[in-house]
C-alpha cells in the first residue's frame, strides 16, 4: 500500500531523512527554494527515484526547469539501504538568468518495514498483501482471522487461556494468530528512530499480543529459540494496561514473530473487528515527543462460536448417570455403540443428580484457516450440574465460553432446551449455510413456546436429515395428527386399547377414552394453534413448504403453574424430543395403545421416518424423565463435527 509524507527541505543544508520503501515524500519546491528562485534541476544516485509535478513540458534531468507556483518534487526509494544516508538526492535553484541560488541535500536511508497477516486467508502469512488493511466476506474476500483462545493448555489451575497473561505451553501458540514483522535495511535505525505497536483503547480490552524473544533472520537463518519459562520466551506486548510498546528492529534482513490472541467473541456491542498498527517514529527533537512517519494496519476478525444442527455427523454424546435412570442408560449406551459414536457419562459426583445435559449447555466451534476445536458454551442456568462443563470439558483444544446474568433474571428460558439451530437453508433466494439459530421469545429467529410448562422449543420441533429436497425435515409435535391416529384405530376397533401399559402406578386410559375426553380436546386445540402460529413463523424463516415438515402424533394436557397459569404438558412420552445421531433416532418409548402386540404410536412413528431411511430406537424414559417434565434430548447432549463450509465465506 502506498503512503505519502511531506518533507520539509531547507536550501544549503544537509537533510538526512529516513523513509519506507514504498513511500512517496512530497516536496513544496516553491516553498524551499531562495526567494528569486525561477529554475531548478534535481540529481540523485541510482537508489533515489523522482517526479515532477505538474510535469515541466521539455523535462531533462541536465537541463533546469521553470519553477511553478504549485511545483512537488516526489521522491521513492526503490530498494531497502544497506548502509545508513547511501542515498543521495540534491536540488539545485537557479535565478532568471539561470545563476546558482542555492541547492538543497538529502541524505536517504531506506528501510523496508510490513506487518503481515494471514489476509488472503489459506493459513499462510503472506508478505505486505494490499489488502491486509481491510476485512471483506465471501470466498473472493479478504483479512485475517482471530480465535478467542478459550480452550486451556495448563494441567494445573485450570482456567482458559485467555484469562491468563503469559503462554505456558509451546502448544498454545496455534490459538494464535500468526502476525510477522518483516524489516530490511542497515543494520541499525538512524539516530532517535524506532518502531511501536499499537492498539485503540477498545480493542485492548479484546485481544492480547505476545512476540517472540528471538528471531529469525534471514541472512544467517538464526533459529527460534524455546526456552522453559514460556512467559520469558514469549513476552507481553499489547493488552488492556499497555496500548503502545517499542518493538526491535532487528536490521539486515530480518523477521520477527507474533501471536495475537482473541479475547471476546464478537457480541451486539462488539461487531469482532481489532486493528493492529505498526509506526516508524521520527525524532523531531530533544524533549518533544517522536512523530509517525509511517503506518502500517492490519486487520482481524474474530471467528465467531457456531452452533452445529442434527444433520452433521456426531462425535461424542453425553449422558448423566443418577440413582434412577439404569434402563435409560443402557438403553442409551446400547444406542450409541451401535451407532460408532463416543459415549461419555457424567457420574453422580459431577451431576449431583442434575439429569439435564441439555439444558445446561451447548455444543459448537470456532474456526480459522489455521486452527480450529470444538467449543462448550455454559447456559446461565446453573443447576447442579454447572461444573461439569468448566471442570470436565474445558482442556486443550476444547474451549469453554458462558454468558453471566443475575441470578434472579435467569428463567427456564434460559436453558439451551430453548436452543436450537435449523439445518443450512436458502430463504427468499438468501443462503444460510450455517443454519438459522432458533429460541423461544427471543432472537434471531423468535417462537413461541410460552404456552408450554417448561417453555422450550424443543418440546415441539426437532430436525432429521432426508435423503431429498433440502437435506432434513422439521418435525413438529402434532395433536391434529394424535386426535387422526386415534380415530382410525377407533374406526377398526380398538376403541378399547390402552395406553400406559406395563407402567406400574400409572393409570391406563383408553383410546376410546380419550376421544371422549371434550376438555382434553380443547386443550389439544389450544396447543395446536399455537403450534400452527411456530410452523408459519418456520415456514417463512426457513424458506419451507408443508413437503418439508412431519407432524408426529403427540398429545398435550394443561396444568397450573406456580403463576395460577394453565401450561402445557406432554400427556405421554413426548416422541419429538429426540436425540439424532446421524441415521440413527433414539426416541422416548411413547407406551401409546397396543394393536396386534405392537404399540401403534411406535409404528406411527416408524412408518413416518423410516421411509427417510432413518432408524427408529424406542428409549423408555418414563419414569427418570418424563415424569420429571423432560425427554431423551433432554437428558443427553451431541458433540458435533464442524462444516465444511468456512464462515468467512459468507455472502453478507
Amino acid at each position: 500500500m502506498n503512503h505519502q509524507r511531506t518533507l520539509r527541505v531547507d536550501y544549503d543544508q544537509i537533510a538526512r531523512v529516513t523513509c519506507v520503501v514504498g513511500s512517496d515524500l512530497n516536496v513544496n519546491l516553491n516553498r524551499s527554494a531562495p526567494p528569486t528562485s525561477r529554475f531548478f534541476s534535481v540529481k540523485c544516485t541510482s537508489s533515489v527515484q523522482y517526479s515532477i509535478s505538474p510535469a515541466p513540458l521539455l523535462p531533462s534531468h541536465l537541463a533546469p526547469m521553470r519553477l511553478e507556483e504549485r511545483s512537488v518534487l516526489l521522491i521513492r526509494m526503490s530498494q531497502a539501504s544497506q548502509l545508513e544516508n547511501d542515498g543521495k538526492l540534491s536540488i539545485w535553484y537557479y535565478g532568471g538568468s539561470q545563476e546558482v541560488l542555492g541547492k538543497a541535500i538529502l541524505h536517504l536511508t531506506a528501510i523496508e518495514i510490513s506487518l503481515d497477516v494471514d489476509a488472503d486467508r489459506d493459513g499462510v502469512v503472506e508478505r505486505n498483501n494490499a489488502n491486509k488493511a481491510s476485512w471483506t466476506w465471501g470466498p473472493k474476500g479478504h483479512g485475517a482471522v482471530l480465535l478467542v483462545n478459550c480452550d486451556t493448555e495448563r494441567r494445573y489451575r485450570k482456567k482458559p487461556d485467555s484469562e491468563c497473561e503469559q503462554i505456558t505451553e509451546r502448544s498454545d501458540l496455534k490459538d494464535m494468530s500468526l502476525m510477522v514483522l518483516r524489516t530490511r535495511g542497515p543494520a541499525k535505525l538512524p539516530d532517535g528512530y524506532k518502531l511501536t505497536m499499537h492498539i485503540s483503547q477498545g480493542d485492548a480490552e479484546r485481544v492480547r499480543v505476545f512476540k517472540t524473544r528471538s528471531a529469525m533472520n534471514t541472512g544467517n537463518m538464526l533459529k527460534e529459540v524455546f526456552c522453559k519459562y514460556f512467559e520469558r520466551e514469549f513476552p507481553l506486548v499489547l493488552n488492556s494496561e499497555v496500548l503502545t510498546q517499542e518493538v526491535p528492529y532487528l536490521g539486515k534482513t530480518a523477521e520477527m514473530n507474533f501471536y495475537v490472541e482473541g479475547l471476546r467473541f464478537p457480541d451486539k456491542d462488539f461487531d469482532g473487528f481489532i486493528r493492529i498498527h505498526l509506526s516508524l517514529l521520527e525524532p523531531i527533537s530533544t524533549g518533544l515527543p517522536e512523530t509517525p512517519i509511517f503506518t502500517d494496519t492490519v486487520v482481524f476478525r474474530v471467528a465467531p462460536w457456531i452452533m452445529t444442527p442434527n444433520t452433521l455427523r456426531p462425535s461424542e454424546v453425553f449422558v448423566c448417570s443418577t440413582t434412577d435412570n439404569y434402563h435409560f442408560l443402557k438403553s442409551m449406551k446400547e444406542l450409541v455403540a451401535s451407532s460408532g459414536y463416543k459415549l461419555t457419562v457424567c457420574h453422580a459426583y459431577m451431576n449431583r443428580g442434575d439429569r439435564w445435559m441439555q439444558d445446561e449447555l451447548e455444543f459448537g466451534y470456532i474456526d480459522s484457516p489455521h486452527h480450529r476445536f470444538p467449543v462448550v458454551l455454559d447456559s446461565p442456568r446453573d443447576g447442579d450440574l454447572m461444573d461439569f462443563p468448566y471442570d470436565e470439558l474445558l482442556g486443550p483444544d476444547f474451549g469453554y465460553v458462558t454468558r453471566l446474568a443475575e441470578k434472579k433474571d435467569v428463567s427456564s428460558l434460559d436453558s439451551f432446551g430453548n436452543l436450537e439451530v435449523s439445518p443450512p437453508v436458502t430463504v427468499n433466494g438468501r443462503d444460510f449455510p450455517l443454519g438459522r439459530i432458533i429460541i423461544g421469545v427471543q432472537e434471531p429467529i423468535a417462537l413461541f413456546s410460552d404456552w408450554l410448562y417448561v417453555g422450550h422449543v424443543d418440546e415441539f420441533l426437532s430436525f432429521v436429515p432426508a435423503p431429498d429436497r433440502k437435506g432434513f425435515r422439521l418435525l413438529l409435535a402434532s395433536p391434529d395428527a394424535g386426535y387422526k391416529l386415534f380415530r382410525g384405530l377407533l374406526n377398526d376397533g380398538h376403541g378399547q386399547a390402552k395406553l400406559f401399559e406395563g407402567l406400574k402406578d400409572e393409570e391406563q386410559v383408553s383410546v376410546e377414552e380419550i376421544l371422549n375426553d371434550e376438555g382434553l380436546r380443547a386443550e389439544n386445540n389450544y396447543v395446536q394453534s399455537c403450534i400452527d402460529w411456530n410452523r408459519d413463523v418456520l415456514k417463512r424463516e426457513l424458506g419451507l413448504d408443508e413437503e418439508d415438515i412431519i407432524d408426529l402424533p403427540i398429545l398435550f394436557k394443561l396444568v397450573t403453574d406456580k403463576n395460577e397459569e394453565l401450561k402445557a404438558l406432554a400427556y405421554y412420552p413426548d416422541m419429538v424430543n429426540m436425540i439424532v445421531l446421524g441415521r440413527n433416532l433414539g426416541i422416548p418409548k411413547p407406551f401409546g395403545p397396543r394393536v396386534n402386540g405392537r404399540c401403534a404410536l411406535e409404528a406411527e412413528m416408524c412408518s413416518l421416518l423410516e421411509a427417510l431411511d432413518l432408524r427408529c430406537t424406542f428409549i423408555n424414559d418414563f419414569a427418570s424423565y418424563h415424569k420429571l417434565l423432560g425427554e431423551v434430548h433432554c437428558g443427553s447432549n451431541v458433540r458435533r463435527e464442524p462444516f465444511d463450509f468456512k464462515w468467512w465465506n459468507l455472502e453478507m
